[in-house]
């Protein structure tokens, strides 16, 4: 009967040794690749840099039709304020020496100096007023209600009429048949005065007066 002959020790050692190995490495395997980052992968992005907002300005200037008079709507102190009264350009001329049947005839241009269109524009007269311009004058009272004023741009009428008449808001560009006032762009208007052939001495040396306001709307 033929028995076993026991391994040698060193042999056992060894065939005990490589699982205790392999198992170790097998964890620091595991080990390191719990602790290492992911491995790189494609990536994509944008960084946008302007990334800005703000208010622009809607700004108005008349000029007469020399362009040498110039009235802004920031003189009147900046564009906070944004409103200014004119007093160098006068729209009905100006002229109180005005013989019966004279025309007198003023034009001006408006202009968006601003940064955004101006939706709206309209002109709103105030109250026409009568005064003396010289100390001997006649006695009529009704002068506002016997001059007239023809207001045009262009081929367009805005108001043909007496001035005691002239007491509503017009809108500029319903009558001119417009959307708006771009930024940079000009609307011309013109005012034509005329005094009636038909009155008499009782008029003399007498003047009308009225406010007239532009306004822009964005």
């Amino acid at each position: 009967m033929t028995s076993s002959t026991p391994a040698p020790p060193a042999r056992r050692r060894r065939r005990l040794a490589l699982p205790v190995v392999l198992a170790g490495s097998l964890a620091s395997l595991i080990l390191a690749l719990g602790l290492s980052p992911t491995v790189a992968a494609f990536t994509a992005s944008i960084q946008n840099t302007v990334d800005t907002a703000g208010a622009g300005s809607l700004t108005m200037r008349e000029t007469d039709s020399a362009g040498t008079t110039i009235c802004n709507s920031t003189d009147g102190g900046s564009v906070s304020t944004n409103s200014a009264t004119c007093s160098t350009i006068n729209k009905y001329g100006g002229n109180v020496t005005m013989t019966p049947g004279q025309t007198v005839t003023t034009s001006v241009n408006i202009t968006n100096t601003g940064s955004v269109k101006a939706t709206a524009f309209s002109l709103t007269p105030g109250t026409c007023t009568q005064a003396a311009s010289a100390t001997s004058h006649g006695t009529a009272s009704d002068l506002c209600s016997q001059m007239t004023v023809a207001i045009t741009s262009g081929s367009s009428t805005l108001y043909s009429g007496t001035l005691a008449g002239l007491t509503a808001s017009i809108d500029v560009l319903n009558k001119i048949g417009s959307t708006g006032v771009t930024a940079g762009s000009t609307i011309p208007v013109s005012f034509a005065v005329t005094l009636p052939s038909s009155i008499g001495g009782t008029y003399s040396n007498l003047q009308v007066s009225q406010v007239l306001t532009w306004t822009f709307t964005s």
